[in-house]
């Protein structure tokens, strides 16, 4: 009786503890709720994405670091975009060589604060965004290990709270090379997306996919060995843009507001080190 009202307690108080294993004793163990990722406060300076090198980190990406000859580690932003008040930007964690993870970041106050909103993807980069209201929104991108491959989308209807991932290429398609190129949502459930497949050898290498569900399912509508583009799909530069600031070595997150840019967050390119013992 007494576990049980310790753990209410604990809940009505909002202290996050789930409910927890029986001890020896029949007695319930609060246990912690799952940790969440930490929140990058922006005080205008460069915020800088933190990132731990493990050895499955290296021997995945084929290289050694060590005390002596570390690997430097940085952080590449493609794409923002926004819905409303919650801002969201998309990129990647990679060495000199390889790419090590996806990285998603999201703001819900206007870009003060930050963290990641979707757990990092090995060997993944996400580069295009798009909210087309306030809960409903994808993010496309590929595994780019050893070469570009598996495109895949996040989607979302929570605005951002929860996402699911829709592999482009089924499980019955010929077809594993191949990167995102372009990405437009029409609607709710209408969605195109271009695959360039050149990295596979196909002779016919660009593709239009078309999805009739919000992004759960594609299906292959043409392929041809020119260029394909979006019909109706906005121009690249539209109201939100990524860009490297040299004097600051930060990837500077802007938004348009009439004929000016103004800045909404900007992180650091360099993140760290990989420096492991033998």
């Amino acid at each position: 009786m007494k576990a049980f009202l310790l753990l209410t307690l604990c809940i009505a108080a909002g202290t996050g503890w789930a409910q927890g294993e029986q001890s020896a004793g029949g007695q319930t163990i609060p246990t912690p709720a799952p940790e969440q990722p930490p929140v990058l406060v922006n005080t205008g300076k460069p915020m800088v994405l933190p990132f731990q090198c493990t050895h499955e980190d290296a021997g995945s990406a084929g290289f050694s670091c060590s005390e002596d000859a570390p690997c430097p580690v940085y952080l590449d932003l493609g794409a923002a975009a926004a819905a409303g008040n919650r801002y969201f930007v998309a990129g990647n964690i990679h060495s000199d060589a390889v790419t090590l993870y996806s990285v998603l970041l999201g703001s819900d106050d206007a870009g003060h604060s930050w963290r990641e909103i979707h757990p990092r993807i090995r060997a993944a980069g996400l580069d295009h965004l798009q909210f087309l209201d306030q809960n409903t929104g994808w993010v496309g991108g590929q595994l780019l290990f050893p070469l570009p491959q598996d495109p895949f989308v996040l989607l979302t209807t929570d605005g951002g709270a929860t996402w699911r991932q829709s592999a482009i290429f089924g499980e019955s398609s010929d077809y594993h090379f191949g990167s995102l190129q372009e990405m437009h949502f029409s609607s709710k459930t209408e969605g195109s997306l271009v695959i360039d497949r050149s990295s596979g050898g196909d002779p016919g290498p660009f593709a239009l996919y078309e999805s009739p569900d919000g992004g759960a399912s594609w299906s292959l509508k043409e392929q041809t060995a020119t260029p394909l583009h979006i019909k109706g799909a906005p121009p690249a530069d539209g109201d939100w843009r990524v860009r490297v600031d040299g004097a600051t070595k930060a990837f500077l997150v802007e938004r348009r507001q009439g004929e000016r840019w103004t800045s909404a967050a900007s992180f650091a390119v360099n993140i760290g080190f990989c420096r492991l013992s033998p």
